[in-house]
């Protein structure tokens, strides 16, 4: 099924190349489960899904080890410290969690619009950036600390968006977050991409999305 915000193509080698001798990945909130893409650019280990909408996956090809679907903030099919890496992307809060259905034809770039139906409850897919996203993302990270073993790798693609002429800092609400539950912030990576060219932002959009590396009880 057609997901509005996969990983762009740029990321994969450079998430290949961090991932460079982890055996077991984990992608918490993996959608149609791209991430198996790092293969192609020589990526070994095992790879785990999982998303709390099982349709994301359905039609795709990707050589994935082992898929689940629950909410990434209660993965109670993984056991502590399971997993040498976590690569993921969450979501950023913009406009892509309008819920409301189009009926003039216009077009719109949605979770809710290329899933086809609600979203479920849990979902950030309907998360505006505000308090509920940043609290069910503190649970998620919390979870994802539960589950990446010591001197695990977290690895987290995300962005910053323009919301009113103003930029919403998301990038630094995730950085904070998960420097609070006690993770080192090893490198972060700025990358150049593509972006919508319309909407209500169009002419203001951010250039730059970041990938932030963790590292749990380790340097």
């Amino acid at each position: 099924m057609k997901h509005p915000a996969k990983y762009t193509d740029k990321f994969l080698p450079v998430f290949a190349e961090l991932l460079k001798g982890r055996k077991n990945v984990l992608d918490p909130m993996a959608g149609t489960g791209k991430i198996a893409e790092i293969r192609k650019f020589g990526y070994s280990g095992r790879i785990t899904c999982n998303d709390i909408e099982p349709e994301w996956q359905v039609g795709e090809k990707y050589q994935i080890d082992e898929w689940h679907f629950t909410d990434a903030a209660n993965m109670d099919w993984a056991a502590d410290g399971q997993f040498d890496a976590i690569c993921t992307s969450p979501t950023y809060g913009n406009r892509m969690a309008d819920s409301f259905i189009a009926r003039d034809g216009s077009k719109r770039v949605t979770y809710r619009h290329f899933l086809g139906h609600e979203l479920k409850k849990e979902n950030t897919g309907h998360m505006q950036f505000g308090e509920r996203y940043m609290d069910k993302h503190l649970d998620i990270w919390r979870e994802c600390k539960r589950v990446l073993a010591h001197g695990g790798l977290l690895i987290v693609n995300v962005s910053n968006h323009i919301r009113k002429g103003a930029v919403i800092d998301v990038v630094d609400f995730h950085k904070e977050a998960i420097l609070n539950m006690g993770l080192t912030l090893k490198d972060e990576i700025l990358i150049e991409t593509p972006r919508m060219g319309f909407g209500a932002n169009a002419n203001l959009r951010v250039q730059n999305e970041s990938i932030l590396v963790f590292v749990k009880d380790g340097k």
